[in-house]
């Protein structure tokens, strides 16, 4: 059973900051691109950054100089270090994998649970 398991939220102070880590577990063949995505209250899941297997990135224009994205392909872990952060931050920020289990022939997107992010003085 395939799962992605975040860590690494919290409460933290405006200007803080904050590195989230998500690790991929179970039977993998393979991972291509890993991200890390966010949703506010009352507002639509966002892409926040994205990374492929050979670490070129993407991301949000909004987020960039501020969030650095990275993956530590031997871990399966994929890493969302925020700085600099703002109240506009607070979210549940959720990773995405695109893997393929062992056997199955192709690549399915799978989600971690999300982890609370809450930036407030």
């Amino acid at each position: 059973q395939v799962q992605l398991v975040e860590s690494g939220g919290g409460l933290v102070q405006p200007g803080g900051s904050l590195r989230l880590s998500c690790a991929a577990s179970g039977s993998i063949f393979s991972i291509n691109a890993m991200a890390w995505y966010r949703q506010a209250p009352g507002k639509q899941r966002e892409l926040v950054a994205a990374i492929t297997s050979g670490s070129s990135t993407n991301y949000a224009d909004s987020l960039k100089g501020r969030f650095t994205i990275s993956r530590d392909n031997a871990k399966n872990t994929v890493y969302l270090q925020m700085n600099s952060l703002k109240p506009d931050d607070t979210a549940v920020y959720y990773c995405n994998a695109a893997l393929a289990p062992t056997g199955s022939g192709r690549l399915y997107s799978y989600w971690g649970q999300g982890t609370q992010v809450t930036v407030s003085s």
